[in-house]
């Protein structure tokens, strides 16, 4: 990492990003769950990605002209890259949206955290600080109250579907993404975004086209014309630029660890939007989740710059279009 990325204006600015990047997803998963009648979950990831990269044209040609040298050389990491975190997850989750519900959805996402402190110690020999560790179980306990209502026995009566175990897939392929960006080639940003945004259009190509084929149509409308906007424009193109040159200053555990606010926010987004009522249990729930989220960004600040080897190319949102 380079020196602004380890001081603290330069991770303060890494952490207000990601939780702009949360509130963005939040909005992703509410209008997934909204259009989940109305498209496929295939062909809702399909036409995000092949409409995200047809809006980054503009930019992302003469960017991935200039960087096509190096970006040919590290191909590998960018279709790992494409195909985890940009093809497979999103066709999971939404997938996962259609059979299970909301809770139990929370609830998995907060296992990303603890995924990630895995495969960066399995992958990459990462070893957390204790301190990394309680920030996560403090944050997870937090997503628990918000998703069991302050109550233990939803928790002892807690049941899962095969939509769960969609969405825990989901979870664990997020995870690998977030660890694998430590392989992302020393390319622009616009390069890796575009480069990886098509490798996840060519890929899940052929199963929306099953999808249409096997009778699964979209019924056109100006909420799903609206829908695909939002997950193109602001889940997609705003979101990943966001994610990933805040991963690249803070590293993959604290990055992984902001998913845990995903729950806040949709608790915050489903009281202003849907007019649910925010209840006691949900600022408990929020308070320990920021606890968590405050702890982990101490942890950071107190560690030591990341190995050469192991340290992730800044990303300079300059580049972004």
């Amino acid at each position: 990492m380079d020196r602004e990325s380890t001081s603290s204006p330069g991770l303060y600015r890494a952490y207000a990003m990601l939780g702009l990047v949360m509130v963005l997803w939040a909005g992703n998963a509410i209008v997934g769950r909204a259009v989940r009648f109305d498209v496929p979950p295939v062909t809702f990831s399909f036409g995000r990605w092949l409409l995200a990269s047809v809006l980054l044209l503009p930019w992302s040609v003469p960017a991935v002209r200039r960087d096509w040298a190096v970006a040919r050389k590290h191909w590998r990491p960018i279709l790992a890259l494409g195909v985890l975190g940009i093809a497979l997850f999103n066709s999971l989750l939404y997938t996962g949206l259609h059979h299970s519900t909301a809770s139990n959805a929370m609830l998995i996402q907060a296992s990303v955290p603890a995924f990630v402190l895995a495969f960066d110690r399995a992958i990459f020999g990462q070893r957390a600080r204790p301190l990394q560790i309680l920030a996560v179980v403090v944050a997870i306990l937090g997503v628990a109250v918000i998703v069991f209502q302050g109550d233990l026995g939803r928790a002892l009566r807690l049941a899962f579907s095969r939509g769960d175990l969609i969405l825990v897939a989901s979870a664990i392929v997020w995870s690998l993404y977030t660890v694998l960006l430590r392989l992302r080639p020393p390319v622009s940003p616009i390069t890796v975004i575009a480069l990886t945004f098509a490798v996840a259009t060519l890929a899940l190509a052929p199963f929306a086209a099953w999808e249409w084929r096997s009778g699964q149509e979209v019924h056109w409308g100006p909420g799903v014309f609206g829908a695909f906007a939002y997950v193109a424009l602001m889940a997609s193109l705003s979101a990943y630029f966001l994610f990933n040159a805040a991963a690249a200053r803070t590293g993959p555990v604290v990055a992984g660890q902001a998913i845990t606010l995903l729950p806040l926010f949709g608790a915050v987004l489903s009281a202003l939007l849907l007019g649910e009522v925010l209840h006691l249990y949900h600022l408990w729930g929020m308070a320990l989740i920021v606890v968590g989220i405050a702890l982990g960004a101490f942890a950071a600040a107190r560690g030591r710059p990341e190995s050469p080897s192991g340290a992730m190319p800044a990303a300079r949102l300059e580049d972004a279009p």
